[in-house]
C-alpha cells in the first residue's frame, strides 16, 4: 500500500549517493603512512642506522686484542683418479694446515704421513658425496679428524681446504 501511495503522489525520492568521503580519508592516510614509513626507512631511523659519532667514539675506545698465535702448513697438491675402470674423474685437492706454533716442525716432519691419510681416504670416499657441495664440511671434518690421529692431539688446530675441484 506504501509504495501504491508514492506512485499517486508522482514524488520518487532518488536513490542515494554512496559517500566517497571513507575511500578519500583512507586514500590520504595511505600515503601518509607509505611516505613517513619511507622517510623513517630512508633516514635510518627503522631498520638500522648509520652510526653516530657518539658510537663510533666509543669503538674506537675499545681495544683491540692481539691474534693467537698460529702457524701454517702447505701441504703438497694432490690429484685423485677416482671412479670405477670406465668413468675416470679426477679430484685436485690443495689444502693448508694451522698449527700451534711450538709443534709446526713436528707437523712438517709428518707431511708425508698427513697426505698418504688424505690420499687414501678420499679414494674411498662415494663420488656421490664429492659432488654434493654440501657435504664439503663433512668430510673436512673427516680429514681433520684422520689428521689428527697421524699428528697427535692439540698439534693441528684446523683444515684449510684451498682447492676443491673435480674433473
Amino acid at each position: 500500500m506504501a509504495e501504491e501511495e508514492i506512485t499517486e503522489e508522482g514524488t520518487e525520492e532518488p536513490p542515494k549517493k554512496k559517500s566517497k568521503k571513507g575511500l578519500l580519508i583512507g586514500l590520504i592516510l595511505a600515503l601518509a603512512l607509505g611516505g613517513g614509513g619511507f622517510f623513517a626507512a630512508y633516514s635510518g631511523l627503522v631498520g638500522g642506522a648509520a652510526p653516530t659519532t657518539e658510537s663510533a667514539d666509543v669503538e674506537e675506545e675499545t681495544p683491540v686484542l692481539d691474534l693467537p698465535a698460529v702457524a701454517f702448513i702447505d701441504l703438497d697438491p694432490m690429484v685423485i683418479s677416482l671412479g670405477d675402470g670406465g668413468s675416470s674423474r679426477h679430484l685436485r685437492f690443495r689444502s693448508t694446515l694451522e698449527v700451534a706454533p711450538q709443534y709446526e716442525a713436528d707437523v712438517a716432519q709428518l707431511t708425508p704421513r698427513v697426505l698418504d691419510v688424505l690420499n687414501s681416504y678420499l679414494r674411498a670416499v662415494d663420488m656421490k658425496m664429492l659432488s654434493d657441495p654440501k657435504s664439503l664440511v663433512q668430510l673436512r671434518a673427516q680429514m681433520l679428524r684422520r689428521i689428527k690421529l697421524v699428528t697427535g692431539e692439540g698439534r693441528v688446530r684446523d683444515l684449510l681446504i684451498i682447492e676443491f675441484v673435480l674433473n
